[in-house]
């Protein structure tokens, strides 16, 4: 504001002095708007008059002014803005300062009118937009990510330190936490966990869902708080136990996977003599599931968050939100990444708890065949999707249907390993015996007749026949 003032008083876009609160409620409302439409935002000043001599302003008028505007900025405009004021000393008197940001949907305009009904700030002044700013307006206008969206009240740098675990964050970027708090307040903007308001910081639900101490103490987040619940036997009648994770996910997500490692079940194998524990569940997949569940869920959904429960003969894996249109369920494999909460998928890339080049589920049916396990399976329900890893079972046990999604899973694995499915491969995938070998004959024959896979090479003996996926 002190630019203003010098050589010569004069008002700029991004400050508008006011000597005291107009009566005119429509002109006032107009600028909010502009300064909601002008790159930056911009700032009422009450206490300076248009000579720019600071008259400073009441206790009691502060009351009024920031009532009236806080409501015209509530009621009076579309889409609402949420304003922010300090009272200052300045050249000898006391200042409010009305700060109205940038809004990302653009144009900000009167409400029950039409667009055109908007105003912007021009050399220093506030009019109304003309068609040419207005569609100006429209171009630089975006809807805000869920990621950028804030989560907490105007907090100071402390209480986001308190709230947030920074050390841990720190660590899985592998760099020390800077100690100076500017420093410390600039990286925090630059990793897009919060957003800076004049002296004082709003934690994004960015920073929070993925850096939360405690998810709670974030309203609009506490049930997204990812649950793991055990159950005895293959249906949800008698509860083990359950472990609501309140932890942001990034700060939370090792924890949570050695504590699954230490509940599910393990079998015995010797190896050189030594008795050797091993899980009957690859880690690998398990850690691609549950990172895939927390990235790709859709956090529109209210009450619910994601899930991971554990049967004695399989695991499943929820999170809420259907498949994005673009994808079809059984083109997961090797599919082109994409997500919802693009911020929270790179951020998981950056904090090496998952990838972002479309591997996870081809790493997970690696994993799988590896453990000799039935093939994973997904649904994709009304309001959710969910995928399910089943324990360990013998050819004989595994359903047709099983079967069939088996060989068509492996087929996709061998053909973005620029390798074909073949009664050998097949055979190796489900651990059997060369004396299987017209069990998997026929297994093929069904998975061509039901459309997985087809032929490679039509014009080749049918003993050492190659076959793709459907859709190559």
């Amino acid at each position: 504001m002190a630019e203003s003032l010098r050589p010569v008083p004069h008002e700029i876009n991004e400050i508008d002095w006011k000597a005291r609160l107009s009566v005119n409620s429509a002109r006032l409302a107009e600028h909010l708007m502009a300064f909601a439409n002008h790159p930056g935002g911009g700032t009422l000043v009450f206490g300076v008059d248009d000579d720019g001599v600071v008259n400073g302003i009441s206790a009691d008028e502060v009351a009024v002014v920031v009532s009236t505007l806080t409501n015209l900025g509530r009621d009076a405009v579309e889409p609402p803005l949420a304003l922010d004021h300090a009272a200052v000393a300045f050249g000898g008197g006391s200042v409010l300062l009305i700060r109205v940001s940038e809004q990302a949907v653009k144009p900000v305009h009167r409400r029950g009118k039409s667009i055109e009904e908007t105003w912007i700030r021009s050399g220093g002044t506030t009019r109304k937009a003309s068609r040419q700013e207005l569609g100006v307006l429209m171009l630089h206008s975006s809807a805000p990510q869920w990621e950028d969206l804030r989560a907490s009240p105007l907090l100071s740098l402390a209480d986001v330190q308190s709230m947030l675990d920074l050390e841990a964050i720190a660590k899985l970027l592998q760099r020390p936490l800077p100690e100076d708090s500017q420093d410390l307040a600039r990286w925090l903007i630059d990793e897009n966990m919060v957003l800076p308001e004049g002296r004082g910081f709003y934690v994004t639900n960015f920073g929070a869902i993925a850096a939360a101490r405690k998810l709670g103490d974030f309203p609009p987040l506490d049930r997204k708080g990812i649950r793991l619940v055990r159950y005895r036997g293959t249906n949800k009648v008698n509860t083990i136990d359950e472990l609501s994770d309140q932890r942001g996910y990034a700060v939370g997500f090792e924890g949570l996977v050695a504590h699954l490692k230490r509940v599910l079940p393990h079998s015995e194998v010797i190896h050189q003599s030594l008795r050797t524990e091993v899980s009957l569940y690859p880690e690998i997949a398990l850690r691609e599931l549950i990172a895939n569940a927390l990235i790709h869920q859709d956090f529109s959904v209210s009450g619910a968050g994601p899930m991971v429960e554990i049967f004695d003969d399989r695991i499943e894996v929820t999170n809420p939100g259907t498949l994005l249109p673009s994808k079809k369920p059984d083109r997961l494999i090797g599919t082109t990444p994409e997500s919802r909460n693009e911020k929270l998928a790179s951020s998981f890339r950056r904090f090496r708890i998952c990838e972002e080049r479309g591997t996870g589920f081809q790493k997970v049916i690696s994993a799988i065949e590896f453990f000799g396990l039935p093939p994973l399976l997904w649904v994709s329900h009304e309001n959710a999707f969910r995928v399910t890893i089943g324990a360990p079972k013998k050819f004989s046990d595994i359903a047709m249907p099983q079967r069939i999604e088996a060989c068509y899973q492996h087929a996709v694995l061998q053909y973005l390993s620029s390798q074909s499915l073949t009664n050998t491969t097949l055979r190796e995938r489900f651990k059997l015996h060369d004396k299987h070998r017209n069990q998997i004959t026929n297994l093929i024959s069904d998975a061509v007749d039901a459309g997985r896979i087809k032929r490679k090479d039509v014009g080749s003996g049918k003993k050492f026949a190659e076959y793709v996926p459907y859709w190559v």
